[in-house]
């Protein structure tokens, strides 16, 4: 085995001691640490991409070199380091565009915990992209909950307990229906390991056996999932936890916590599971709550007053269209599933990072009548906002355009009901996009009584700057370049068999 085929454990390891030495630590040298496990697996994470995706590579690290099917195994190829470097980066743009707001928000004797929190989020993201088995994935699921809650009530404000209360308490719920649905599949198959689990599924399958039972394991870990990553209507806890906490945790919550979940899903579906288990119609749940999703999800967000709360709700339209390919059951659904969590993943960061800085020059208040205006007092914020929001509508030449587009081909491949009903909501949901997105960008730049339009309040300090152009380069790119990533992506899936 080379050199870079063991940076996956290496991953996975390295952030567990560094949020061991950052509890050891104080304020400044704990965030200092935790940026530069950032950037170090942002470099892992590049090094195995292209070893994997020019080599057309994928390989399994036996721990201890214990094999199937008693060992605990790690799986690495194109989609798992694709993935795993969108998420790698994103997490390290979202702290730097929070960095100086977390001065602020954080008690400088929490920001110990504050950045032994952020990586054991790392080492969670980093097994749940690798991992080749049920039980790993629960064990990490549970350590991303733990951390997550905390970075939610990070700043010990009344209403950020509150939020992580609730969120600790839906999140439980999910992983319990996942922990439930994982038993069912082990008393029904006796493996953990995706290949084994695999190979047990289809010959179940094909002979009849179980069928209600394997149904329902499947069912139970999707429900959980969805609880997880707030699916409409499992969606109560997100508006609180996302609007309430410092803008580096919402940042990270809204684009990378549910989507390790969503990923992993997606695995247990193309490994665990294979497109077959689709025939048992697990897709005609899916993509009924998916497309309640997509139009409730909007439709809360109309209604908000409040600027925080509208981008949090807007999330949960955008997960009900990663939920919408996933329900197609194929693999073109699923490639257009992962291109969107990319995708929204870029816009959504950059949304709540600016979402923040344009409260900061509304003396605090985030109503749409205090945000009249936002734009020209902090222009780089603006700017950015837009360009996530314009991704998130569909805008061409942008993320967000070329995800719909996926889906709407992969809609069209599926044909039947199913196309339709995927056309139907896509052109809806995009229409409701539009009336809160566009409409907040227009309330931006909209001209405040008595205030130039020219005037600029304060400035942007040099890591926010940094974040901030970097996210909009990843959102044109994923734009420009969407053929090259999604024939990555492909690549990956096919792997996977």
């Amino acid at each position: 085995m080379t050199w870079w085929q063991n940076l996956p454990l290496f991953q996975i390891v390295c952030p567990l001691i560094c949020a061991a030495v950052c509890s050891a630590l104080k304020g400044k040298a704990a965030r200092a640490v935790m940026t530069a496990l950032s950037v170090l697996e942002c470099v892992c994470m590049g090094i195995l991409l292209y070893y994997t995706s020019t080599g057309n590579i994928n390989y399994v690290y036996a721990m201890g070199e214990i094999g199937a099917p008693f060992g605990n195994e790690l799986r690495i190829g194109v989609t798992e380091s694709l993935v795993g470097l969108a998420f790698s980066l994103i997490m390290l743009l979202s702290i730097l565009g929070g960095w100086e707001s977390l001065s602020r928000d954080v008690a400088p004797s929490r920001m110990n915990l504050y950045g032994a929190m952020i990586c054991l989020l790392t080492a969670a993201m980093a097994a749940m992209v690798f991992t080749n088995d049920l039980f790993t994935a629960y064990v990490f699921i549970e350590i991303s909950t733990i951390a997550a809650c905390a970075l939610i009530c990070a700043s010990n404000q009344g209403k950020t307990l509150f939020a992580a209360t609730r969120y600790m308490i839906m999140n439980l719920m999910g992983s319990g229906l996942f922990l439930l649905g994982l038993s069912i599949l082990y008393c029904l198959t006796g493996h953990l390991l995706f290949p084994q689990l695999g190979e047990s599924v289809i010959k179940l399958l094909e002979n009849g056996q179980y069928p209600i039972p394997l149904y329902l394991s499947f069912l139970l870990m999707t429900m959980g999932i969805a609880v997880k990553s707030a699916l409409y209507p499992f969606h109560t806890w997100l508006p609180d936890a996302y609007g309430s906490a410092t803008s580096t945790s919402s940042a990270i919550l809204s684009s990378l916590i549910s989507k390790m979940y969503i990923f992993l899903l997606i695995k247990i579906f193309l490994r665990a599971a294979g497109t077959e288990v689709f025939a048992l119609r697990i897709e005609e749940v899916l993509i009924v709550y998916a497309v309640l999703g997509m139009i409730m999800g909007s439709v809360h967000a109309i209604r908000q007053r409040h600027f925080s709360r509208m981008v949090a709700y807007s999330s949960v339209a955008q997960i009900g269209y990663i939920f919408l390919g996933i329900s197609l059951g194929t693999e073109a659904g699923m490639a257009a599933a992962l291109y969107h969590i990319l995708a929204h993943s870029a816009a959504k960061s950059m949304l709540f990072l600016t979402t923040n800085r344009l409260r900061e020059v509304s003396a605090g208040d985030d109503t749409f009548k205090a945000i009249r205006g936002a734009g020209f007092r902090a222009p780089l914020a603006g700017l950015a906002f837009t360009v996530g929001a314009c991704s998130l509508v569909g805008i061409p030449g942008l993320g967000g355009f070329a995800s719909k587009v996926y889906l709407a081909q992969a809609g069209v491949d599926a044909g039947g009901w199913r196309m339709i009903v995927l056309l139907s909501a896509l052109a809806i949901s995009t229409l409701l996009n539009v009336a809160y997105m566009l409409r907040t960008v227009l309330t931006l730049y909209r001209q405040e009584e008595g205030v130039p339009t020219a005037m600029v309040y304060g400035g942007n300090s040099v890591s926010f700057a940094v974040s901030m152009a970097a996210l909009m380069i990843v959102n044109i790119g994923l734009g420009i370049f969407g053929n090259e990533i999604l024939h990555l992506i492909d690549q990956g899936i096919r792997m996977f068999a």
